[in-house]
């Protein structure tokens, strides 16, 4: 059996690291930029940044802002029209998951023709080129989108989710500027922070974990949890070390996979435009929970990496429920809710969710194989 890690070419980290598109396009001889954002990142000005940059080197450049939280097919195909009518020749994602995810879809696609219908991008598809280049930027500290060679996008035909897994997709160059991050909300800081939580669990944990994916996910946990009651506060060096823990967790899980917390969190997004990582910090206790009994002594090492005391030398099954605890308080502390019914789940579409759920390709990777009456359980007890 062979291992296979996928990672950008380059990576900039730290508050300033914008400066570098400029180096990374001109050493690169692009052309002419197509910029993928959303409206609200253009009004807070936090977009406005990288075109200043732009404007001051001379670099061309047109912009698509027609992201929208859960991306559709429709945006897809609308901002693949927008490159080809910009003759641009590389991409910069800026945002969080959705202009990243939106990105990648655009870029492949422009590489791949065959693919314009995006739906057919689902799973694992044949694809044959790299993407158009991208440079990444992320505004939230959460998806690690920037780093995964993962993207969600939605079919609001059939109220539905679906993965694409394409070592053809990564971005170029990622960068991880904590200033691009500033204007987060405390509210959206919290369920991107535990939506990079929750990637690293998931991954540690998922089928396909080996060795070196644990070392990244392990120490993602220990950032995220040493790190992210304070960014929610708005302290700076919260926010730096959250950017940098949920980009570590991305080099794992986009390797690996993940599990029933996102089979599970897709569909909510599907049918109600749930925020991702809203979905996932309600989830992930609850799945912890589900998944203990089949996980070994990994939840021993989760809590160890979340802060808890004496994890070492407790029996496993009490350092399971401290694994546990030490999610659910967290998230409490951060104000995730408490319950789906928060977000919008209504009792009588739980059935048509667990079977998404159940088709998701993130659901085959988890510890414990699930059924879907299991999932509707599961549902209808986090309800």
């Amino acid at each position: 059996m062979t291992n296979r890690i996928i990672l950008n070419q380059t990576a900039y980290f730290g508050r300033g690291a914008i400066s570098h598109i400029i180096d990374e396009a001109k050493s690169h001889g692009y052309k002419k930029a197509l910029i993928v954002t959303d409206k609200e990142l253009i009004r807070v000005n936090v977009a406005t940044r990288v075109v200043a940059l732009l404007k001051s080197a001379g670099l061309d450049f047109a912009v698509f802002d027609e992201v929208m939280p859960n991306p559709t097919v429709d945006v897809v195909k609308h901002g693949v029209n927008a490159f080809k009518q910009a003759q641009a020749d590389y991409l910069i994602a800026i945002g969080g998951g959705s202009p990243q995810d939106t990105s990648k879809a655009i870029g492949i696609i422009i590489n791949n023709p065959d693919f314009a219908d995006v739906l057919s991008l689902e799973g694992v598809a044949p694809t044959t080129a790299p993407c158009v280049p991208i440079i990444a930027i992320p505004t939230t500290a959460g998806t690690a989108a920037e780093v995964t060679i993962n993207y969600v996008i939605t079919d609001e035909q059939r109220r539905r989710k679906f993965v694409c897994v394409d070592p053809h997709d990564i971005p170029l160059v990622a960068i991880i500027d904590p200033d691009m991050m500033s204007s987060m909300p405390a509210s959206l800081k919290a369920a991107t922070g535990v939506d990079a939580l929750t990637h690293a669990i998931e991954g540690y944990t998922t089928q396909a974990a080996w060795e070196l994916t644990d070392m990244f996910h392990l120490k993602a946990i220990e950032i995220i949890a040493r790190a992210l009651r304070a960014s929610v506060q708005g302290d700076p060096q919260g926010v730096d070390d959250m950017a940098l823990g949920q980009y570590i967790a991305g080099m794992g899980f986009s390797n690996v996979g993940l599990g029933l917390v996102h089979g599970m969190a897709h569909p909510l997004g599907a049918f109600y435009n749930t925020p991702h990582g809203v979905a996932n910090a309600i989830l992930l206790p609850h799945i912890m929970e589900y998944n203990a009994a089949q996980t070994g002594e990994k939840f021993r090492a989760i809590a160890v990496a979340m802060g808890v005391e004496q994890a070492k030398t407790l029996s496993l099954e009490h350092a399971r429920t401290a694994a546990v605890d030490a999610v659910k308080q967290l998230c409490r502390e951060v104000g995730i809710p408490a319950s789906l019914r928060e977000v919008g789940l209504k009792k009588t579409d739980i059935p048509a969710l667990a079977q998404a759920a159940l088709d998701d390709v993130c659901t085959g990777g988890n510890p414990r194989q699930a059924t879907l009456e299991d999932i509707q359980a599961l549902y209808q007890a986090i309800y």
